[in-house]
């Protein structure tokens, strides 16, 4: 087939997710992208750029697009020679958790909703993402004062498949040199954001450093315009224990960091899959990871009594 795929917001787990997809498929793919900023605006607009970018969308057998964007435009915009759509959820803006200033927007929650309802197919990143998306469009639509679309729910899950990301490991993860140290290295790789909970991180830190239990602390991970201040503060207290402080671009200095660590912990309050956690496990970190979120989906069953801890939330 010759298919479509439209990211709005080409970045992070969205563009590894679209350069696996393109680079992997069987089927010839064309990739469309926006940069991954004003998230608000391309769910808005996104459609609009989209529509002026593909001159001829009837060559297309497939187009398959992403939660930022609003598909009922697109769909309106693309008149009706429009192929078979397909949207793929790495998050959505029901559950996705409000930060410390934020307020809830339900037109951007009903965004997701109309779009879902519009697409041919729907495939979510993991069963614990599609199963908040659908408690909290339930909870949504109960709002509505009159004339409540409550069929929707049926339709959504009728439609929906839950579709793992891939992720990518290349053979040379099993001979990156682990050059010994002696303490144990803890790994942060997860974006510098509130969704992460890094106070709750530094907190148990505090109280490692306190009693005299040695570790060594690289912290990696992708950053935004606002790094959460609980970071800077780290920096400073922790300075004798970071070995690597900040994002890294090459990915394979990223991944010599993931090969000599000891440990990858996460206290996140959003995590629909977790790509950072299984890149760390897959080089050799113990995870240490919060009974919450989709973790114990995608952690085997077996091992979950030593490495998923109960959460305060």
């Amino acid at each position: 087939m010759k298919i479509l795929f439209l990211e709005p917001f080409f970045g992070g787990s969205h563009k590894d997710f679209a350069l696996g997809f393109a680079a992997h498929s069987s089927h010839d793919v064309d990739l469309v992208t926006l940069p991954d900023c004003f998230w608000k605006w391309r769910m808005q607009g996104a459609s609009l750029y989209f529509i002026n970018q593909i001159k001829n969308l009837s060559q297309y057998d497939l187009i398959f697009t992403t939660d930022m964007m609003n598909l009922t435009d697109f769909i309106a915009l693309g008149g009706r020679n429009l192929p078979p759509i397909v949207m793929y959820f790495h998050e959505n803006q029901l559950s996705y958790p409000i930060g410390p200033n934020g307020k809830r927007d339900s037109r951007l929650g009903f965004t997701n909703i109309i779009s879902a309802v519009a697409g041919d197919g729907l495939f979510f990143n993991s069963n614990y993402h599609f199963a908040a998306f659908l408690d909290e469009a339930r909870t949504l639509i109960k709002q509505v004062p009159d004339a409540r679309p409550e069929w929707m729910m049926e339709a959504l899950e009728k439609k929906t498949r839950v579709l793992y990301p891939g992720c990518r490991f290349g053979s040379s993860h099993f001979t990156l040199e682990k050059k010994p140290l002696d303490r144990p290295l803890i790994i942060w790789n997860h974006r510098w954001d509130y969704d992460k909970k890094p106070e709750d991180f530094f907190n148990v830190l505090r109280v490692l450093k306190k009693k005299g239990i040695g570790f060594y602390l690289a912290l990696l991970g992708e950053q935004y315009k606002i790094v959460p201040r609980v970071f800077k503060e780290a920096k400073e207290i922790f300075k004798e224990e970071i070995l690597v402080y900040g994002y890294l671009e090459s990915r394979e200095e990223y991944l010599s960091w993931l090969a000599r660590g000891s440990v990858v912990v996460s206290t996140a309050i959003q995590e629909n899959f977790g790509i950072s956690v299984v890149e760390a496990v897959r080089h050799g970190c113990f995870p240490f990871l919060p009974d919450r979120l989709s973790y114990p989906e995608i952690m085997p069953q077996k091992f979950h009594d030593k490495i998923i801890y109960k959460s305060r939330a």
